[in-house]
Parts: C-alpha cells; sequence; structure tokens
C-alpha cells in the first residue's frame, strides 16, 4: 500500500511549521532586542533595529537576521518566483545582518561605506518581503476555487503588505528630512521597522495558517 498521501501530509505540515517558525521570529525580532538590551545590557531604545548591532544585542540580531534568511532560502512556492523571491530574500538579509549600520555616535562627515551597504541591503529585503505579500503569498492553485479563508487570508497579506509598504515610505522621509529634528527623540525608525518586521511576521504566521486555517 502506497505511502504517497502520508508523505505528502508531512511535506504539508513541515512547510506550515516552517512558515510559521519565519513569522514567529519577525515578531519576536523587535521585542527581544528591546528588552534583551534593556534588561540585561541596560541600554536604551536605540534608534532604529540595525542599531542594536552595537550593544550588548548585536549578535542576537545578526543571528535572527541569519536564520531568517535560511529559513526563506528554505522556502519553496508555488512557481520558480517564489524560489526566486526567497532566495533573494535570503542574500539581502544576510547582507542586512554582516554589513553594520554606523553607531549613533559616529561623525556625520565621515560616512561608513558598511552603513550605505547595509541601508541597501535592508531596503531590497523588505521591498521583498512586501513582495512576498502583495504578489506571491496571494496566489491560488488555478485549478482550484478559493476557499473563504483563503479570501480573508489574501485580505491579510495584502494589509501586511500596504502597512510595510507605507513604514517604508516614512522611513525615507524621516531620514531625508526629518533625521536631524526634535522628531528623532521619539525614535521614529526603530517604531517604523518594528511595525515592518510585525507586519511581516504576522503575515507569514498567517501563510502557516496558524490562523483562517482551510478546513480539512
Amino acid at each position: 500500500m502506497s505511502n504517497k498521501p502520508a508523505n505528502e501530509k508531512s511535506m504539508i505540515i513541515s512547510y506550515l511549521t516552517l512558515r510559521k517558525a519565519i513569522g514567529v521570529m519577525g515578531l519576536a525580532l523587535p521585542i527581544v532586542l528591546y528588552f534583551g538590551a534593556k534588561i540585561i545590557f541596560h541600554d536604551g531604545l536605540q534608534p532604529s533595529l540595525s542599531s542594536y548591532y552595537h550593544t550588548g544585542m548585536g549578535d542576537v540580531l545578526v543571528g535572527i537576521l541569519v536564520v531568517i534568511g535560511f529559513f526563506l532560502f528554505s522556502y519553496r512556492g508555488y512557481e520558480r518566483s517564489d524560489d526566486i523571491a526567497g532566495d533573494l530574500a535570503c542574500l539581502f538579509a544576510i547582507g542586512t545582518a554582516i554589513f553594520p549600520t554606523a553607531p549613533e555616535n559616529a561623525n556625520p562627515c565621515a560616512p561608513v561605506i558598511s552603513e550605505y551597504v547595509h541601508w541597501i541591503f535592508a531596503a531590497l529585503f523588505f521591498i521583498t518581503l512586501i513582495y512576498f505579500c502583495l504578489f506571491l503569498f496571494t496566489k491560488t492553485y488555478p485549478d482550484r476555487d478559493m476557499s473563504p479563508e483563503k479570501i480573508k487570508r489574501n485580505r491579510v497579506y495584502r494589509v501586511c503588505g500596504y502597512v510595510m509598504s507605507l513604514c517604508i515610505i516614512l522611513i525615507a522621509v524621516h531620514g531625508f528630512f526629518m533625521s536631524e529634528t526634535f522628531i528623532q527623540t521619539f525614535r521614529p525608525v526603530f517604531w517604523l521597522e518594528s511595525i515592518t518586521v510585525w507586519s511581516f511576521g504576522f503575515a507569514w504566521i498567517t501563510k502557516g495558517e496558524a490562523i483562517l486555517r482551510d478546513e480539512e
């Protein structure tokens, strides 16, 4: 008797678990960095998530980004475009991790090449995640009708993608026009990046069908 159905079910469970794991790490990243730095190392709120590289939580930041990257490399979707997006997201996540941003008190007249490379990788990483939400997660098999749960999940993906897009735009506006104003005292980039990462995490948890799961 063939065990193919059991193997297929095991593979489906594995992919759902992988997606949920990616989502959980995305949701946890800002929380772990903030409370770890505050409780263990007595560091205050940093200007951005990337700035935690220069705190005692630097290794944790790099480690989580690398793990997320390799999980994305393992991701497989409906089409080749899904695989390519996962591979690129892996590259951008690892690039973001290994090229740190400059510390907060760095001399602004002495730009750090690593910081420019970091922000390029980070921007490409977030853009790829937005692409996942708006264009890949919303796909379905061409020979199947979308279930009510799938329709609801697609709404979640789009909302997450739009929220991430808005946050990226606001981060760019802040960087060009408001980085030297009093607004910086509220750490807007940290909060905008956190909302972006939380949206990413929530989308992946939804993709893993932790919520809005199809009936068997």
